[in-house]
């Protein structure tokens, strides 16, 4: 990265001009020329020694210190020759957290960051999530509801063989849903089992998962973290933004504490985008003609007692106008109803919730959110990057918040551009998650788009072929006659794997006719076979689980295993 002096050149750069003020006859009794060249050569070789490239990130909550943190680890803050940190946040901006549930990944970013994982569940009230239940997506066509579970556990194979052909040409015979079929992860949510035991180290356990937690929690045990690791926190207002000649952000001007410089800027600023969008003028790309829901309505749900049941999967469930999410968390449940505007209103909001849950709880008020769905393309000019909401936001239906904020993270650490060109990272980036946000918006539409509801507006408008985008229904396409595979994942900047779509696909009933193939398919037995081993081992499991409230309240006082060295590409 560059040094970022930015100076002419002169005598107080120069170590000639310095070796000869020191050999002048007043060297014995140096005049204020020749302290000033000591000092700035000094300086300049201090900084040539250990140069310390300097990073501000403006704005906190979870993007914010998860990427401070990240970086501060991953570039060595606090450390010879590591990136010096500063995160600037003002003191009255509330925490934007529309949903609490996030992806495998965090256990990851988490390990890499190296903090221990039963501390950052007490910190951040959270309990584990194994996966998603589905709800009314689809006509059940009988008197109970339609449900399907998007587990977080790969398939099992048969060898080097999917068996997800073997359960469409034996569905009827098998009597069971497809990620019953496949993992037992299933009969872990359904009995209320945890994914791993005290035993297990941290981060690793027999069933996949990722977490429910509280953001507001969550952002605060991260300020602790970061901090701890270097980065430089101040609260101030960001009153003024300093660009230089090349249209670059140079210093940021603060109310109380003054100038802020900096060799890279990272916009974690929220929807409203103050440096990328508002100072360097990069335009967001919308999507409410492919996502509609641009609204949440919220509120949190206490237990009836402290001993109820925890589940450990998010409950989506479809309404007239969008879908309701639930997500338990030890000690409350949070419930939101994301909608679309185009199609309902704040009251009618409100009374789905209610409808959903009965009655409101006591004393409790809806909180009612705006949000500004889309993505920039450009989300890295010249010394900023856009993180988190600055850059971009998709509905929170599988929870991609947290994970592009990861994903970003994870590039900047490993492209860092130390004293080198931005020019080349800044492209590679764009591309990069440009290629991550459509292929989400892809996935996520897939949920909308597949389905057979025909109650409403809502859903009459995302089954329209022109509301999914050309690269979805060129997938859905391919998938009427034979299920995707990874080859059907045309980039390494993939948010979900072709087990995802799969998970979907079939969960919603869209099993590919594969009768004409079925000599592709010649394992019957052996698929049968292992599909009962997989219901023996789902009972297995379920006795060598613990129930998921019990391992909650034993982590309240209590760390798993020591947990391995994180396995981090660099």
């Amino acid at each position: 990265m560059r040094a970022g002096w930015d100076l002419p050149p002169g005598p107080y750069f120069s170590v000639v001009s310095f070796r000869r003020a020191m050999s002048a006859p007043e060297r014995r009794r140096p005049s204020w020329k020749l302290k000033f060249h000591r000092n700035a050569v000094l300086m300049w070789q201090d900084e040539m020694a250990g140069t310390r490239d300097k990073i501000i990130i403006v704005g906190g909550g979870t993007a914010g210190w998860l990427t401070a943190a990240y970086l501060a680890r991953r570039l060595g803050t606090g450390q010879a020759g590591g990136v010096a940190i500063t995160l600037i946040e003002s003191p009255v901006i509330p925490t934007i957290g529309v949903g609490e549930g996030t992806l495998p990944s965090l256990r990851l970013t988490l390990a890499t960051i190296g903090v221990d994982e039963a501390d950052f569940m007490r910190s951040s009230a959270a309990a584990f999530k194994q996966g998603i239940r589905f709800r009314n997506w689809c006509e059940s066509g009988g008197s109970t509801p339609h449900e399907y579970f998007h587990p977080f556990n790969s398939p099992r194979a048969l060898g080097g063989h999917a068996l997800a052909p073997y359960w469409g040409l034996n569905r009827e015979a098998l009597q069971c849903d497809y990620a019953d079929a496949v993992t037992p992860q299933t009969a872990m949510v359904e009995q209320s089992r945890a994914p791993k035991r005290l035993t297990d180290q941290s981060y690793s356990g027999p069933m996949n998962y990722a977490y429910h937690l509280d953001v507001h929690k969550f952002a605060a045990y991260l300020t602790r973290v970061a901090t701890a690791l270097g980065v430089d926190h101040v609260v101030d207002h960001v009153e003024h933004v300093v660009q230089d000649g090349r249209g670059e952000i140079s210093s940021l001007r603060c109310r109380e504490t003054g100038s802020h410089t900096a060799e890279l800027f990272i916009d974690c600023t929220g929807f409203g985008g103050r440096l990328i969008e508002k100072e360097l003028g990069t335009e967001l790309t919308e999507i409410s003609g492919t996502l509609f829901c641009d609204r949440a309505t919220a509120v949190q749900v206490p237990y009836e007692t402290p001993d109820a049941p925890l589940a450990s999967a998010t409950v989506s469930t479809a309404q007239d106008n969008g879908w309701t999410w639930d997500i338990a968390l030890p000690t409350r449940r949070g419930v939101g109803y994301v909608w679309s505007s185009a199609h309902t209103d704040e009251v009618q909001a409100e009374k789905v919730l209610e409808d959903y849950l009965g009655a409101m709880p006591s004393g409790a008020s809806a909180r009612h959110l705006k949000m500004r769905t889309g993505y920039r393309k450009t989300q890295w000019k010249g010394n900023c990057i856009a993180v988190g909401l600055s850059a971009g936001f998709l509905e929170p239906l599988e929870s991609t918040g947290i994970l592009l904020v990861e994903a970003a993270a994870t590039l900047i650490a490993d492209w860092f551009p130390r004293r080198g060109r931005l020019e080349p990272v800044a492209k590679a980036f764009n591309r990069a998650m440009t290629e991550r946000y459509e292929n989400a918006i892809d996935f996520i539409k897939m949920h909308f788009h597949l389905s057979d509801r025909d109650d409403t507006d809502f859903w009459r408008d995302n089954r329209r072929s022109g509301t999914a985008p050309d690269s979805l229904r060129e997938k859905l396409e391919a998938w009427q006659f034979r299920l995707p595979t990874q080859y059907d994942m045309c980039t390494v900047h993939e948010s979900f794997r072709h087990i995802n779509y799969e998970y979907i696909l079939l969960g919603m009933g869209r099993v590919p006719d594969l009768v004409d193939q079925a000599a592709a398919f010649p394992h019957h037995a052996a698929a049968l076979r292992e599909f009962q081993a997989i219901r023996i081992a789902a009972t297995r499991a379920a006795e060598a689980l613990p129930d998921h409230r019990a391992l909650i309240n034993q982590v309240q006082t209590a760390s798993f295993a020591a947990q391995r060295p994180a396995q981090v590409s660099h």
